[in-house]
């Protein structure tokens, strides 16, 4: 596709360019939609300037890719629950909310398709996001590794992030003011997915583990898996795959959830950090064999 109403500027080799030309306050026309829908299957990150919404007007421009998920162990804005509020207070003593590589909730059923992450209040410096391209660690292994991966099966589960040991218990316990969250006996519920996903707009395989939420190989014990997970999860990340992104207020960053990792860098201690994340549900994962 041509775009014609929109300019798009590449902002890495690997993934992630800026979009220029729209006010996502007012409504998108069909051709304006179309083009921001080609640009982020092209690039699979894609960021916003100078943007001023209204939780409503987030609400619909996502609304245009899909159904909202409801995170299940964070808090919404009251009125709106499809919007998820993430804060860092300036006096918090604990890292901010997704300061580790991952998928968003990858143990649901069907994980996001993608997140729409707007900025309210940055630091005066620090507080970027990285994001790493799945598409290309894919791309990257060997022949071999890819023939034993194709098809093969990971178990998620949210228990080392919201179960009632896990980090965000700690988080509690340590008396963080900056969000809401719940933890419980269902985080310890589990979910199987392919270890290398086929997207469906663009047919490509991109890798489907992270360290978050992926714990071993279906058939295989934990012990067993680590090895080659670990070797997996810091393949994904290395940097020509990667692209960073530095916040300021209006900013927004709509990542396709499917085929990135992303890391917000906890490295703005001192300084106040709100978000506002709009998240929509995506498909049940699978891997389309050749």
């Amino acid at each position: 596709m041509d775009y014609q109403n929109i300019d798009v500027k590449p902002v890495s080799g690997a993934l992630g360019a800026e979009i220029f030309g729209v006010d996502l306050s007012r409504p998108l026309d069909n051709r304006t939609f179309s083009e921001i829908r080609q640009a982020f299957d092209e690039n699979i990150v894609i960021f916003f300037r100078d943007q001023n919404i209204t939780p409503q007007q987030h609400l619909d421009f996502g609304a245009r890719f899909g159904a909202f998920d409801i995170h299940p162990f964070a808090a919404g804005l009251p009125g709106h629950p499809e919007v998820m509020p993430v804060i860092k207070e300036a006096d918090d003593i604990v890292a901010g909310f997704g300061s580790a590589w991952h998928s968003d909730v990858t143990f649901y059923e069907r994980p996001p398709l993608g997140s729409i992450l707007y900025a309210l209040e940055t630091p005066t410096h620090g507080g970027d996001t990285l994001f790493a391209n799945m598409c290309l660690a894919y791309d990257a292994l060997s022949d071999g590794l890819k023939a034993m991966l194709d098809g093969m099966t990971a178990i998620h589960s949210a228990a080392d992030t919201y179960g009632k040991n896990s980090y965000a218990a700690q988080r509690n316990a340590a008396g963080s003011r900056s969000m809401k969250i719940r933890t419980g006996d269902d985080a310890e519920a589990t979910m199987e997915h392919p270890v290398i996903r086929t997207i469906p707009e663009t047919g490509r395989r991109a890798l489907f583990v992270n360290a978050t939420y992926t714990k071993h190989f279906k058939g295989w014990t934990k012990q067993e898996s680590l090895p080659l997970l670990e070797y997996l999860w810091n393949h994904a990340i290395r940097p020509e795959f990667t692209c960073r992104f530095a916040w300021r207020a209006g900013s927004i960053a709509f990542w396709d959830n499917r085929c990135t990792l992303h890391h917000a860098i906890n490295d703005y201690d001192g300084q106040r950090r709100e978000m506002h994340r709009v998240t929509v549900i995506g498909e049940r994962p699978y891997f389309a064999a050749a």
